[in-house]
């Protein structure tokens, strides 16, 4: 509140002339509302009815968001980290309860979901490059072993929502933005029908266009890519239909890598020089294709997704060229009543989700550094031309079957007793088409499984007032590229690399306080076997393998505070982790009682709002302690408090035009810090730098 305090002096009288012909916040009475939300697969519930943390990302609070990354988005979330690589060229890491934070690249350890529909693989990784963020308008974040509802997954989900269309028959917003060296446009279009048109009832439709370009704060970060995401939504015959779509092509994403911490010291803008001699980056072209729909049946509700997609990447590594062809279809349906004729009122639901990753995989030499006047060589045989021989060549399959089940009986005195159940199996299998006499035949076939169940109860002794505990756990698969990604340089399957399985016990409460104030605290203990490891392997630069921990035990506290009045928004998010190894022994060396690295034990977000007017005002903190960037715990990325601010003017109406100019400042400090660590490095390259100070001007425009 302090920090907050210090902007209502922004006061200019001529921008206060207009404030007759905009709505103004400060002659209202605020109040935090309740929320509803859907991450129990059930009916929308109030969260004070569910017996495990969950928080909705306070977007309304913090206006005019940049939108570039999910970094964006979750600030004030307690238990999560978003760590922002500052590199086009890999997706920002997202730790939920420290879950993901062994990520090379995109999500692992956490379940993402867009309106229903599954972001995640059925092998659990999670690619973000291609999200369209700009039409999210709502995140739902679960915090724990969530697995008996979704599978796969040890830290938790993410459930985004997409804003709905306009209820004008036709409507436009444009948002442009350009700050550090990038630029990106936005532009929506949307309406709704106003009649019915034969049995199609509720017509509404939504599109949306994006596009980026630009040059990244380090060298070797240039950026380009575009987006389209449309979502048509209808009732027909009595039952809600939606039809998305999504195509995401970046052609140009170069991959800055990390530094050393002398290279940090120095320049923070520096590249890994060997990623620009072996030119690395990715190009990716994204298409997916989901069907939703809803309908009531018997006193309860029934809703089904059906999906399809496909990915083409081309990832030139400084070990490798890798070229990914993939496709990707799954469904599922679920059921969900209510009833009333028993003594307490019980819920019951179930559902099957499918899903299937068929990915046609080739590595080949790097020879990007090879001279055009070189002499032909095995390995280079076309000197100047970037791909050489063949490495590896394969046929990759992922298949996930999951069927779960959930219970709850409404006793009396605000008691709520819940039991889930649910079982998954993860089939894959490699067909090795580089056989020849010096390679072996690498094919090979794993199946995983695993039934995961889960109980918890909440007591609400008031309306605005809940206690919850839980006894849960968790199955998470090795992903299909940390199965075949071996240290012996091996194609196929690691046989020896198992499943983590944790189990989960935890605490919490939630409260209203008055009619401005909410707050809420949990304490967890999870114990993991077999926990994923990552480390790089020796003399293959940029190359990772995975290896189990024989056990690790993670106890948390996270708390957050939301306030709101009329004219000022706060919050604030604090989370306290200590995650250890039990038992974890590589080579003669054992690494029990060292910290789990790439999670900080203490790390604190807070933001504020406040409006004077037609003017407003933001300012954000991320500070978090320092985090260990190797299982020895002898590398540390240093501790750091990096603060963004905001000013932006909520203009009138002109000629149907609503503007609304934002001006920001990112790092204000210019903190020189690591926003993301690689966990156990080679050639000592563990920081990926944050973002320089960088200034940034964004325009939005609406016109109904």
């Amino acid at each position: 509140m302090a920090f907050a305090v210090a902007l209502t002096a922004f006061h200019p009288a001529e921008l206060l002339a207009q404030r007759d012909s905009v709505v103004r916040r400060d002659t209202m009475t605020q109040r935090l509302q309740s929320v509803r939300t859907t991450v129990t697969r059930d009916a929308a519930r109030a969260p004070f009815e569910l017996p495990f943390a969950v928080t909705t990302a306070p977007l309304s609070a913090r206006p005019a968001l940049r939108r570039t990354g999910v970094s964006d988005l979750l600030l004030g979330v307690p238990g999560v980290q978003v760590q922002d690589r500052a590199n086009p060229s890999q997706d920002q890491r997202i730790a939920l309860r420290g879950f993901g934070a062994r990520s090379a690249f995109g999500v692992r350890g956490v379940r993402v979901l867009r309106d229903g529909v599954p972001v995640s693989l059925p092998d659990g990784q999670t690619p973000t490059d291609w999200i369209d963020l700009e039409t999210i308008d709502r995140i739902d974040v679960v915090r724990g072993t969530a697995a008996a509802l979704y599978g796969n997954a040890a830290g938790g989900v993410i459930d985004m929502r997409s804003r709905a269309p306009s209820p004008a028959p036709f409507s436009t917003q444009a948002r442009v933005w350009d700050g550090g060296g990038l630029q990106r446009g936005n532009v929506q279009l949307s309406g709704a029908a106003r009649d019915s048109i034969g049995r199609w009832q509720r017509a509404a439709w939504l599109l949306s266009a994006t596009h980026t370009q630009g040059n990244g704060p380090r060298t070797w970060s240039r950026f380009d890519a575009s987006s389209v995401f449309m979502r048509a939504l209808a009732t027909v015959a009595g039952t809600r239909v939606e039809l998305q779509g999504t195509h995401y092509d970046a052609p140009r994403a170069e991959n800055t890598g990390a530094l050393t911490a002398a290279e940090l010291a120095r320049d923070p803008r520096l590249p890994d020089s060997l990623n620009i001699t072996r030119r690395s980056r990715k190009a990716v072209v994204q298409s997916q294709l989901s069907l939703l729909a809803e309908r009531e049946v018997a006193g309860g509700t029934i809703r089904g997704a059906v999906f399809t997609g496909s990915r083409t990447l081309d990832n030139p590594l400084p070990f490798a060229m890798v070229a990914v062809d993939r496709r990707v279809a799954g469904g599922n349906v679920h059921g969900s009543w209510r009833t009333t004729r028993l003594a307490w009122p019980l819920r019951v639901g179930a559902g099957l989700d499918a899903q299937r990753q068929m990915d046609e995989r080739y590595n080949y030499e790097n020879c990007a550094a090879v001279s055009p006047t070189a002499p032909p060589t095995t390995l280079c045989p076309r000197p100047g031309t970037e791909r050489g021989a063949t490495r590896l060549d394969q046929q990759e399959r992922a298949a996930n079957v999951g069927g779960y089940a959930r219970l709850e009986v409404e006793a009396p005195h605000g008691v709520f007793v819940s039991g889930a159940l649910r079982h998954d199996r993860v089939r894959f299998r490699v067909r090795d088409r580089f056989v020849t006499a010096t390679n072996a035949n690498d094919s090979g076939d794993r199946t995983l499984q695993a039934v995961s169940p889960m109980v918890g109860v909440v007591w609400r002794p008031v309306m605005r007032w809940s206690l919850y505990g839980n006894l849960s756990t968790a199955f998470e698969t090795p992903t299909i590229t940390e199965l075949t990604n071996q240290e012996t340089g091996a194609a196929g399957l690691n046989a020896t690399l198992e499943p983590q399985r944790t189990r989960t016990s935890e605490v919490g409460t939630q409260a209203f306080l008055g009619d401005h104030l909410k707050a809420d605290l949990s304490l967890f203990r999870a114990v993991v076997l077999d926990e994923l490891v990552p480390f790089d392997v020796p003399n293959q630069p940029g190359r990772r393998a995975f290896r189990n921990a024989g056990r690790t035990t993670r106890t948390g506290v996270e708390t957050s505070v939301r306030a709101q009045w009329s004219a000022v928004d706060v919050g604030a998010a604090y989370t306290h982790s200590r995650f250890r190894f039990d038992r974890y022994v590589v080579g003669t060396v054992s690494y029990a009682g060292k910290a789990i690295p790439g999670v900080p034990e203490h790390y604190l977000q807070a933001f504020s709002t406040v409006r004077r007017g037609v003017l407003w005002s933001g300012l954000e903190v991320t500070a978090s302690s320092e985090a260990s960037a190797n299982d020895a715990g002898t590398v540390n990325g240093a501790g750091f408090a990096v603060w963004n601010w905001r000013l932006g003017l909520d203009a009138a109406t002109m000629g149907g035009v609503r503007l609304q100019p934002t001006v920001s400042i990112e790092n204000l400090f210019d903190r020189r810090y690591a926003s993301s660590l690689v966990i156990n490095a080679t050639r000592n390259r563990f920081f990926e730098p944050g973002l320089p100070r960088r200034v940034s001007f964004l325009m939005s425009l609406q016109w109904r």
